[in-house]
């Protein structure tokens, strides 16, 4: 089922749409932006989406699985997203459906994937450490995500007589944090920029047959025809870029002060202000 938040603002102590309070040209109209329940990802949308309220628009997040994310915007059905983890992450779904949508680039670079142990776990250090007396599974995120397809074939690659575990990004990290504070040992699927790197002291392991990208990106994707009916927002969410750290801050305000990922956008975007109006230049 998916959920939706329509971002809009207060007038007299009522909500009422964004017609009535923005200023910018695409006052009024409504953008719809697609995420996966990443840390990550909710973090990125919030933050952007209120960066597109303030131009003017009513902003739809709505939190979909991958495929529909991508299968949605390659249709029309929704505007866009921020969250497109490449080259290898999201590689299946990009080779489907990336010609029919729009690329606008990389909104965040150094995105690194693999695997990740908490460093108390001294004598494993690479992939190759991992035999059964250390660990019999590896806790990892939904099923269709690409670090989740890349540690299958590293299973195999290896050799690993291991078993991989789906669950969820809260799932894991609540798995992460139960055996960190018993200095438990466990796997999991990692990316960065993530939160628990910042929480817990970890380390990925390494990869010496290069399964796992060295480096990615995270790309932002928008429908085609965005351009020509809401140029204003497609500028906006072309010149959205941004640092690992500037969504750690974000991700850890969520995640470690329990606030709610509005209010921490909301913060990040005060706090950065010089940032967020290079995002929104040449809009007003």
């Amino acid at each position: 089922m998916k959920q939706k938040w329509i971002y809009g603002c207060l007038i007299g102590g009522s909500l009422v749409a964004l017609t009535a309070c923005g200023n910018g040209q695409g006052a009024g109209e409504e953008i719809e932006l697609v995420y996966v329940a990443w840390d990550s990802e909710i973090a990125s949308t919030n933050v952007i989406s209120q960066v597109l309220e303030e131009a003017g628009y009513d902003v739809v997040m709505t939190q979909v699985e991958q495929g529909p994310m991508w299968s949605s915007v390659a249709t029309g059905d929704a505007d866009g997203f921020v969250a497109a983890w490449l080259p290898n992450d999201m590689a299946a779904h990009y080779e489907e459906y990336a010609d029919q949508m729009v690329e606008l680039g990389p909104n965040l670079e150094g995105a690194i994937t693999g695997l990740a142990v908490p460093t108390y776990m001294e004598n494993v250090n690479s992939i190759e450490d991992l035999t059964p007396d250390v660990i019999d599974a590896i806790t990892g995120i939904d099923g269709g995500a690409g670090v989740m397809t890349a540690t299958e074939q590293v299973i195999t690659e290896y050799d690993l007589d291991i078993e991989l575990t789906a669950s969820s990004d809260a799932i894991m990290t609540a798995s992460l944090g139960e055996h960190y504070q018993n200095e438990d040992p466990i796997v999991i699927t990692a990316w960065q920029p993530h939160w628990m790197f910042n929480t817990y002291e970890l380390k990925f392991l390494d990869d010496p047959k290069g399964l796992y990208e060295a480096e990615g990106e995270i790309r932002t994707m928008v429908r085609e025809g965005l351009e020509e009916e809401m140029p204003e927002a497609y500028k906006i969410l072309d010149q959205f870029y941004w640092e690992p750290d500037d969504m750690n801050e974000v991700m850890l305000e969520i995640s470690q002060e329990e606030v709610e990922p509005e209010q921490a956008a909301t913060n990040w975007i005060e706090q950065n202000r010089d940032k967020v109006d290079e995002w929104l230049e040449g809009t007003k």
